[in-house]
């Protein structure tokens, strides 16, 4: 073998091992750039075309945790009934207490007010407990009856400096019962009691119960019998007692409730019940003067009418200027049925002034009034002097 042909050998060797190197560095080059796409999906390779990201199954996403909202605090929330000790029971709108137990409640604000059944408002007997804490309120009521039965109130108060007033906004109510099992009835001293039927204001007899699971019947003394309760005319509920909705004359005598429990049976107070006959708006008078302009010697006559509704009581009084000199008050005065059925009235006032004098010039007032209210309307006389005779 020649010395051209060994060389040529070797330089063919050197160059086969050159571009297997050149080759090997190409494709480590090409593996990190993959590498290198993967990490940044959004750049392009080299070649100026975006790679293909494969496809990646993925499971459900992690349900991120909703950040808690605190709702807001329930005004009912912050009273609470202490039972036992270290036991507390949120109150609904009625509690029941058996009767010689003690009542516990806690109301949360700083400072709070109570208000009680008008029966304990005058309680001096030491049974009844109220202290004030940093954060809320306690009311301890010890050897309960029946005759406790009744709504308690707790007024958070709203304080500046040292002036407190009650927020009536947030006030917050139970009523508590307390069964008694001898006394069906919330014990009271009157044997009668008047209640007034208004013609234009619902009617409630009491006839209030120590305990909710007590049945009630209202009943009339004479004649006797079971009056109906529809739930419309006459409605009942257990906090409130019978409630008559739309009071009429028939309404009207004596009437009383029964109470029946576990074979008890009792009556309660009797309510004796006068129909009046309220009006629907104050009076509206019109006021007329015989004449506005009278000569010294003249008569009056000023009339005052209203117009209203039957049986329904209207007062008439009168302002002169006569009054003045104590010129006594001559009224002639009258009612007569109106309207289709004589379903309305008039009244009518008319002041009398005789042989009228200067001092009986001025504004003549009349004023209606009934149960509603009162109106007043007024008319101005004058008076002019007499003429003068001729001189012979």
């Amino acid at each position: 073998m020649t010395l051209v042909n060994l060389l040529g050998s070797k330089w063919r060797l050197v160059l086969s091992v050159l571009f297997i190197c050149i080759i090997i560095s190409e494709l480590v080059y090409c593996h990190k750039d993959a590498q290198e796409q993967r990490r940044s999906p959004g750049k392009k390779a080299k070649t100026g075309k975006p790679k293909q990201a494969k496809a990646v199954k993925k499971g459900p996403l992690p349900v991120k945790p909703k950040p808690k909202v605190k709702a807001p605090m329930q005004a009912q929330n912050l009273l609470i009934q202490v039972i036992n000790r270290g036991k507390f029971l949120k109150v609904g709108e009625t509690i029941s207490v058996h009767a010689g137990d003690t009542l516990e409640l806690r109301c949360r604000g700083k400072p709070v007010q109570w208000a009680l059944p008008s029966y304990l408002e005058e309680e001096d007997e030491g049974r009844l407990r109220i202290v004030q804490h940093e954060r809320y309120g306690v009311l301890t009521l010890i050897n309960t009856t029946g005759a406790d039965t009744g709504e308690y109130t707790c007024y958070p108060m709203f304080c500046e400096d040292t002036d407190c007033r009650k927020n009536y906004d947030k006030a917050i109510k139970v009523f508590v019962f307390f069964p008694d099992p001898q006394e069906l009835f919330v014990p009271s001293s009157d044997y009668y009691e008047v209640i007034q039927l208004r013609s234009n204001w619902p009617t409630r007899l009491p006839c209030q119960v120590t305990s909710p699971a007590a049945n009630v019947t209202l009943h009339r003394e004479f004649p006797p019998v079971e009056v109906a309760v529809d739930g419309t005319e006459i409605s009942f509920n257990v906090k409130k007692g019978f409630t008559i909705h739309r009071p009429r004359p028939y309404h009207a005598g004596a009437l009383y409730c029964v109470a029946n429990l576990g074979g008890l049976r009792q009556s309660s107070t009797k309510y004796m019940l006068i129909y009046v006959n309220y009006p629907m708006a104050p009076p509206a008078p019109i006021i007329q003067a015989s004449s506005t302009s009278l000569t010294a010697g003249d008569n009056l006559r000023v009339s005052c009418t209203v117009m209203g509704e039957r049986n329904v009581a209207v007062e008439i009084t009168w302002e002169y200027p006569g009054q003045q000199i104590g010129r006594p008050l001559y009224t002639l005065e009258s009612i007569n049925s109106v309207g289709g059925g004589a379903t309305g009235q008039q009244i009518q006032s008319i002041l009398l002034v005789d042989e009228v004098r200067d001092v009986d010039q001025g504004a003549y007032t009349c004023t209606a009034e009934n149960l509603q209210g009162s109106k007043s309307v007024s008319t101005t006389v004058k008076v002019l002097p007499k003429a003068k005779p001729p001189k012979p």
